[in-house]
Formats: structure tokens, C-alpha cells, sequence
């Protein structure tokens, strides 16, 4: 249905065989201390921690690492929980965007380790505002595609306040407002079509096109973000063709 840049998609599939399991544990624990935190331990009563705790599950976080991260930030353990959230942005090559979400209980740590990152890694620590408002927030939920048609997954989330339905070569992502992001996914799953992933995620409708050279670049630069303690999530506007993308793949 619309343009779309190929940063997300290909985020997503080399998370998948790179990520280490347990720094992304340590992102989903961190989550759910903070929603335990601002609502209490109570799932019933906090939307927050549900949703944090059904993300954990749904990405294998044991239980037992739960149950203990619910307590603590709920300040049953005795032990006090303390994140603040702290957006960076960042320029990267050939005119590229980034925001980089970070979740930390040290500011000064995170800051210096954010631009000792980007420094190191070609990138630019960018004026607050100046990349920010290219971005708006969206619900993203991530599907695989095999025998689905783009009309099936409309039909399943068409009453839920969708905004977009964005075909790729192996995947749908279907884009919506942040709040209406649960009523895309129980769509989805009482139409019976299963799901990799839903997030709310920044999202650029003004995206950059990479060629090669900056394209391994850029790739520097967000595996030495993402592989930072404090870092929660990063964006970008970067798009990749699919001839980037087969070159790329090519050199592996």
C-alpha cells in the first residue's frame, strides 16, 4: 500500500541471528521493573506490566527471571529500581537519521557511552530536535508472510484502527497508532494469522536511500549502539534497496 524503508525489516532479521539472548533478556527485564514500578504488581490492574511481562514471554525471558523482575520493581524486594528514559539523536552516513531510546539509572554513563559509540563509529551526536521531528510514533506489528495475501491481513485489522498494511518480499507490516497497537494484534490472532513482533517504533515517512559503502557503515554504527548496556531500541530513516541489499549479502 505505501513506500516503506527496508532499515526495519532487515533490523529485524539480523536481530534474529546475531542477537545475544542475554542482553536481550536484560532489555525485556528492565521493562517490566519500570512498568511494576509506575503501576504496581498487579497485572490486572496495570496494562504497562502486562504487556511487558506477555513481550518477555512471548521472547523466551524466563519466568522465574520475571516473577523476581515484577517484585523488584514494585519495591517488594527491598531493593530499589531507578530508569530514566533518554532519547539520543544521531546523524549517520550519506544523510542518515537516528534515534536511539536508552533506559538507564546512570545519565552520565549513558551519554558518554552513546557519543564514545557514535564517535568511534563515524556517526554524529545531533542538536536536540534537529532528527526527532522527522519521526512520529507508531504501532509496528511484523508478520511472516507465506501463504498470507495483503487482503487477509486487512480483514483482520481493518476494524482496528489500521493505518497501514506494507507488503516485503517474505513479510507484512502493518502500521497503526501506538494505542490501537493491542486491538491490531488481537486481531490478528483471533483470525488465526501468527505474529514475530509488535512494538511501538519511531517511524520516518521521509527515508534516506544508503548505497553500499554507506550502507556497511551504517550497520557500524547501529550494531555499536545496539550493543550498548543503556540502549533500548534504535530508529532510523535509512533505506536500503534491494540492490544494496544483494550486495551486501554477496560479501557475507
Amino acid at each position: 500500500m505505501a513506500g516503506h524503508s527496508k532499515w526495519a525489516n532487515t533490523k529485524h532479521r539480523k536481530a534474529a541471528v546475531d542477537a545475544k539472548r542475554a542482553k536481550l533478556n536484560a532489555r525485556y527485564i528492565k521493562q517490566i521493573e519500570v512498568a511494576a514500578r509506575n503501576g504496581g504488581p498487579d497485572m490486572a490492574g496495570n496494562p504497562g506490566l502486562d504487556l511487558a511481562v506477555s513481550k518477555a514471554k512471548k521472547n523466551s525471558v524466563p519466568n522465574d527471571n520475571i516473577d523476581r523482575a515484577i517484585k523488584r520493581g514494585a519495591g517488594l524486594t527491598g531493593d530499589s529500581v531507578e530508569y530514566e528514559e533518554i532519547t539520543y539523536e544521531v546523524r549517520g552516513p550519506q544523510g542518515s537519521a537516528l534515534l536511539v531510546e536508552c533506559l538507564t539509572d546512570n545519565r552520565n554513563r549513558a551519554a558518554a557511552e552513546v557519543r564514545t559509540a557514535v564517535t568511534r563509529s563515524g556517526g554524529t551526536v545531533a542538536d536536540p530536535g534537529s532528527v526527532a521531528y522527522m519521526f512520529q510514533r507508531k504501532g509496528v506489528v511484523a508478520l511472516p508472510k507465506q501463504e498470507l495475501a495483503e487482503d487477509d491481513v486487512l480483514a483482520a485489522v481493518l476494524e482496528a484502527g489500521v493505518e497501514d498494511v506494507i507488503e516485503h518480499v517474505s513479510s507484512f507490516e502493518v502500521r497503526c497508532e501506538p494505542q490501537d497497537l493491542q486491538a491490531v494484534v488481537k486481531g490478528l490472532e483471533e483470525a488465526g494469522i501468527e505474529y514475530e513482533s509488535d512494538e511501538v517504533e519511531f517511524i520516518s515517512e521521509v527515508t534516506v536511500d544508503l548505497d553500499v559503502d554507506a550502507a556497511k557503515k551504517f550497520f557500524k554504527l547501529a550494531d555499536a549502539l545496539e550493543d550498548l548496556e543503556d540502549v533500548q531500541n534504535v530508529h532510523s530513516n535509512a533505506d536500503l534497496s534491494a540492490e544494496t541489499l544483494a550486495a551486501l549479502e554477496d560479501e557475507d
